[in-house]
């Protein structure tokens, strides 16, 4: 409480504003800055600065591009992850994941975006012992994964090309694209059909596709996807997957929603 303001036998507990902070954050679901996070909570001015600040130096909140507005930061993506594997809709999640990778024979994942890149919630590794490991906790980039590209496809143009012009486009394989223009022109193609792709972008002998798992509001909130190496599968029969990834998206979407009841 500031102490140029009265007592309010109202205002929830000092112990319980980070909280609430970081909750209206989550349930606005974009990054919002400091004074739009209060109009959901109307505290003292000084008292909402003075709490996102300390959000901010313990990596609870991280800032957006604009420097203004507030994000999660890297400990609040950790700790919602974690606090994912004690949802007793996890079993649900890896089954689904794991009738996928059985009737197409490769590893499938799910991944969610944060601020450094998307990252990996579940897995399920294919039965063949040529695998490429990506652990669950993961990060990989936006701009050369069928899952980054996918999510990149899905923000407003504007932001796309602030985010395309501001990556460190790093030259991983012969097929990643380099260039931010070019980039643009792949995310726009993949906003048609919304279906991310990876050739061998990310990893040299590497196909994969994503599609998205959307939110009550037709927002991506995570994507499904199955990658293998082209030894097995090349990057036009992988396409052929995405009427399976579709339906097991439709599947872990009603799990997600449900998770949220």
């Amino acid at each position: 409480m500031d102490e140029a303001q009265p007592p309010d036998r109202d205002a929830p507990p000092a112990g319980l504003r980070d909280l609430l902070v970081i909750q209206a954050l989550l349930d606005a679901g974009v990054p919002l800055t400091p004074t739009a996070i209060n109009e959901r909570l109307n505290l003292p001015k000084a008292t909402i600065h003075r709490i996102c600040q300390r959000l901010l130096d313990g990596e609870w909140f991280a800032r957006d591009l604009d420097g203004k507005r507030l994000l999660p930061g890297r400990n609040l993506v950790a700790f919602t992850g974690r606090l994912a594997v004690f949802s007793r809709f996890t079993h649900a999640r890896v089954a689904i994941l794991r009738r996928l990778s059985e009737a197409i024979g490769e590893t499938c994942n799910i991944t969610i975006p944060i601020r450094e890149g998307m990252v990996y919630l579940d897995r399920v590794e294919t039965r063949w012992p040529l695998r490429i490991q990506l652990p669950v906790g993961g990060t990989v980039p936006f701009y050369c994964t069928a899952s980054g590209k996918l999510y990149l496809s899905s923000l407003p143009r504007s932001k796309q090309r602030r985010i395309a012009h501001s990556l460190r486009l790093d030259s991983l394989t012969k097929n990643t694209i380099t260039d931010p223009e070019v980039l643009l022109d792949t995310l726009k193609e993949i906003a048609k059909d919304r279906v991310g792709v990876d050739d061998e972008e990310f990893v040299q002998g590497m196909v994969a596709v994503a599609v998205p798992v959307d939110d009550e509001r037709g927002r991506l909130m995570a994507t499904v996807a199955v990658h293998g190496p082209i030894d097995r599968m090349s990057f036009e029969e992988v396409r052929r997957h995405v009427p399976a990834l579709r339906e097991a998206a439709g599947e872990l979407r009603a799990i997600f929603l449900e998770d949220r009841l």
